[in-house]
């Protein structure tokens, strides 16, 4: 992608990031940065069988210009791999291939549960998941994890 950020440069240097939380109907999309320690749900992307519209991520993309991508892993409680690791790993690749950019994934155990915990304290129901979808509140939290530990990342 043209105009990609450099991050070979000074490590400590404020970075920006998007992290993607995985689903096969929807993708949620949050955006951060290292110098606020912070993190903004974006978007919820449609998909098909965990295909996104690759344009809606690359206008994404081209918006935020992010330093690195992260994205959820859905391990199982226990912390082995759910069978929809691989499909997780996969879209992690692509977005690596596609746009060039580092990738990364983040254990996102309970952060859709969590999600929906941040809806009920808004006094938004949970069981209206298609009107308030938490994709993106996901996404948020899988940012915060990372921002508060980047050393809990792994490759894809």
């Amino acid at each position: 992608m043209p105009g990609t950020p450099d991050t070979t440069d000074n490590p400590t240097r404020p970075r920006c990031l998007l992290a993607f939380d995985f689903g096969t109907g929807q993708i949620g999309v949050a955006v951060g940065q290292t110098l606020t320690n912070s993190a903004n749900p974006l978007a919820v992307l449609k998909a098909r069988d965990g295909i996104p519209n690759w344009e809606h991520i690359e206008q994404l993309l081209s918006e935020w210009r992010p330093d690195q991508l992260l994205v959820g892993l859905p391990l199982n409680m226990d912390g082995t791999e759910s069978d929809f690791c691989q499909r997780a790993r996969k879209f992690a690749r692509r977005l690596h291939g596609r746009f060039g950019l580092p990738v990364s994934m983040v254990d996102e155990r309970l952060s859709t549960f969590a999600a929906k915990g941040q809806l009920q304290s808004q006094g938004k129901r949970s069981s209206s998941y298609k009107q308030n979808p938490v994709d993106d509140l996901a996404a948020v939290i899988i940012l915060q994890d990372w921002l508060s530990d980047p050393a809990i990342a792994t490759a894809p």
